[in-house]
């Protein structure tokens, strides 16, 4: 038997009994939980882990045999994850995030308030211009959106287009389209926040002239309440997320403009971790916006009751972000 073999056993034999222990409570933690250990374990599970990061460095370094040094490499990981690894459950996690997404909304609230008077600001100014102009219509509204629905169309024609009458395909497709483009809004207003928010207010403008222009053209031909319905059925939903998307973006975009004493990096880093929060709901919220759009809209053709699941929404909504909370008692 050579030299090293036998160094290699009188290794394994003298630190064997710690690693035997560590991998019975890790193993244990495993198939059952962490819970199931008790106290005297859980105390004795890092003193053990660490003789064995201990074994580890000694087998790489001395070149012990490659059997015994992956053994002791996959044990430290695994009582790695079990010592320093998350102890929540997927559905302790769920919950944690339900409380930190609206708490991050709130967070935002000026920068809220900042990315709905930028989308105000771009309707207003598009109804201005459209009723001064109606050729100023398309230069707010894309021709894909637009078809049917232009200055030049008659009433009933419009009207057609607010219900089923146009047909259920045409309706998927549109519903489709108008979600991809609020979708692409939504992201492009946070992506590019970092650019000091300049990307993120031209996005909100132009997302708010686009809706301008059309409230304008339905309201010119008698149909502002119809067109109301129709819109805010889903609209609620989807524009309060491209809003909040805005707010992400503008946060990003303050904190690259002016980081303070942070660097500009550490800045933008911090205020990422508030606005990718928000934009985790505003994905939800924008699947959840899909739905009214490509379901509810083109099964609800009743004006009150479009208008009735939109004031849901915002009572859903409002509560859910700005409600009262429970407050958490120190024990």
């Amino acid at each position: 038997m050579s030299d090293m073999q036998l160094k290699s056993q009188r290794f394994r034999r003298e630190r064997e009994d710690t690693w035997r222990r560590l991998e019975a409570l890790v193993t244990k933690a495993e198939q059952k939980s962490a819970a199931s250990l008790t106290d005297a374990e859980i105390l004795a599970a890092p003193v053990l882990y660490r003789s064995t990061l201990s074994a580890l460095s000694v087998a790489r370094a001395t070149s012990l045999d490659q059997g015994l040094t992956a053994y002791l490499e996959n044990l430290s990981t695994r009582a790695y994850f079990f010592i320093y690894g998350a102890r929540s459950t997927p559905a302790e996690r769920v919950m944690a995030f339900l409380g930190d997404w609206p708490a991050a909304v709130r967070a935002l609230w000026k920068e809220t308030l900042a990315s709905l008077a930028i989308s105000l600001l771009g309707l207003g100014l598009a109804m201005f211009l459209v009723s001064r102009d109606p050729d100023w219509y398309f230069a707010f509204v894309d021709p894909g959106l637009a078809s049917g629905r232009d200055p030049t169309a008659s009433v009933e024609t419009l009207r057609q287009t607010l219900y089923h009458d146009d047909g259920p395909q045409f309706l998927s497709a549109f519903a489709a389209y108008l979600f991809q483009h609020n979708a692409q809004i939504a992201l492009v207003a946070f992506a590019l926040g970092f650019a000091f928010g300049v990307p993120t207010i031209i996005a909100l403008m132009t997302n708010g002239a686009m809706l301008g222009a059309m409230i304008w053209l339905f309201a010119s031909k008698g149909l502002g309440f119809e067109f109301g319905g129709w819109v805010a059925i889903h609209g609620v939903t989807e524009l309060f997320a491209i809003v909040l998307a805005g707010a992400a973006g503008l946060k990003i975009g303050w904190a690259s403009a002016f980081p303070g004493r942070l660097s500009r990096l550490d800045a933008i880093a911090t205020a990422g971790r508030t606005a990718g929060a928000v934009m985790m709901g505003v994905i939800i919220m924008l699947l959840v916006a899909g739905v009214l759009e490509g379901v509810g809209r083109q099964l609800i053709v009743n004006d009150w009751a479009r208008y009735g699941v939109a004031g849901a929404t915002v009572l859903l909504w409002g509560l859910f972000y700005y409600g009262p909370r429970p407050r958490r008692v120190a024990l």
